[in-house]
């Protein structure tokens, strides 16, 4: 058995949300990221999507040294130890095989490897891990899904991605196995292509006040 990482959930910053930014510049990167800071958010999740994924993690690590920055759409082995080299924190991919779980486990970073049936997340716990994404979550029964799943993987937390904005960001951090909450809805592409920075963390504070709302009730 490969020697795990720590837990997302033990350096995850902030509130139970983690953004994704997907950046064309490493300069639109940092002020995304820059503009969810401002509305509190303290870890960040940069997506493998664009040319200069891997230099928007090196700067918003330069500029932002506060900010937890994971790599996410980690596909590969070369992906992790690129993202590792340039910087990330933490992986998080879309999917779950058996060299890709190895390879993000090797980094050494913490990890949330992807799924969307019980046969994944059986593969995950194969491997020791405990914390998973589940995605796309709206598309693979949500919260429902969920429920049924905290039944069968008492010792799985997740962290639900796709479909997920302020409608019900509630509702998926009230679940006891979620541990964080990731999508894109923090950052719209119309905002970012606009350079809207005060609208995103406007969105941003909203969610954050969602989130501390929540965990004082709790």
């Amino acid at each position: 058995m490969l020697s795990l990482p720590p837990l997302l959930s033990s350096v995850v910053k902030g509130p139970e949300l983690l953004p994704i930014i997907q950046a064309d510049t490493p300069h639109e990167a940092v002020a995304i990221a820059k503009a969810l800071a401002e509305g509190g958010i303290g870890s960040v999740e940069v997506v493998l999507r664009t040319r200069q994924a891997l230099a928007a993690i090196s700067a918003i690590r330069t500029e932002l040294p506060e900010l937890l920055v994971g790599a996410g759409t980690v596909l590969s082995a070369e992906d992790a130890n690129a993202s590792k080299d340039a910087g990330a924190q933490f992986l998080v991919s879309p999917a779950s095989t058996p060299k890709l779980l190895e390879a993000m486990i090797d980094t050494g970073l913490p990890l949330t490897p992807g799924v969307a049936t019980p046969s994944e997340i059986a593969l995950a716990c194969e491997y020791g891990l405990r914390e998973v994404k589940f995605f796309p979550a709206h598309l693979s029964g949500g919260i429902e899904m969920l429920k049924a799943l905290s039944g069968v993987f008492q010792q799985v937390r997740f962290c639900p991605t796709g479909g997920i904005g302020q409608h019900n960001l509630a509702d998926f951090l009230a679940l006891p196995n979620v541990f964080v909450v990731g999508g894109s809805w923090l950052t719209p592409a119309t905002l970012v292509k606009n350079k809207q920075w005060q609208q995103i963390s406007e969105l941003s504070a909203a969610a954050t006040a969602i989130a501390r709302q929540l965990k004082s009730a709790a």
